[in-house]
């Protein structure tokens, strides 16, 4: 019974990790091709990033406006009605003059990138002792997401025309590349553990 057991639950271990190690691993790919994608056409990437948060914005507003129609009473509701306002009208602002929000998002992502560079930098390091093989990836991908931010803002204005399509592909081709590494990190070290414990 004892013997049953564990060997059904190292069977369950073992299929969730595979399952979720490709999971990870298609992530990565799809990440990465669609990096290289972006950088082949840095307009019409950086135009379908406007045009996708426009959207994204626009709904959010539209979603927000009518919950707090639905429910005027809600504590913040003032709070909530002024920044579902904003995000319709930012969606509007981003469809109706793509090629100024693309300036603008432009600078958005410049700090979002920053932030997210030294966020994986201290992951990198702090993943160290967890997975020996795999951390330097992030600590690499954390590096290029600040050097790229330096660049965008040392051309500025001159590299907004291009720079949103170009940061937005480095970026999915670094982080796929990072999350590859690990989901097949993760991957051999389950087969090592499985044929150590036999």
């Amino acid at each position: 019974m004892t013997t049953t057991t564990f060997d059904d639950l190292h069977k369950t271990v073992r299929e969730s990790v595979r399952l979720h190690s490709s999971l990870f691993l298609a992530q990565g790919i799809i990440m990465t091709l669609l990096g290289i994608a972006a950088i082949s056409w840095p307009l019409v990437s950086s135009l379908a990033v406007d045009v996708y948060l426009g959207w994204l914005f626009l709904f959010s507003g539209l979603t927000s406006l009518a919950m707090m129609f639905f429910a005027p009473r809600t504590s913040g509701f003032l709070w909530s009605l002024i920044s579902g306002a904003l995000a319709l009208f930012a969606g509007v602002l981003l469809l109706w003059h793509p090629v100024q929000g693309v300036a603008t998002l432009t600078l958005v992502l410049v700090a979002f990138f920053f932030a997210e560079g030294v966020f994986q930098i201290v992951a990198g390091f702090g993943s160290r002792d967890a997975f020996p093989e795999s951390w330097g990836w992030m600590l690499v991908s954390g590096v290029i997401d600040l050097v790229l931010a330096a660049i965008i803002v040392a051309g500025w204005p001159a590299s907004a025309a291009w720079a949103l399509g170009v940061v937005v592909g480095v970026n999915l081709i670094s982080s796929g590349l990072a999350i590859t590494v690990v989901a097949i990190t993760v991957r051999r070290m389950a087969g090592t553990a499985e044929r150590w414990l036999g």
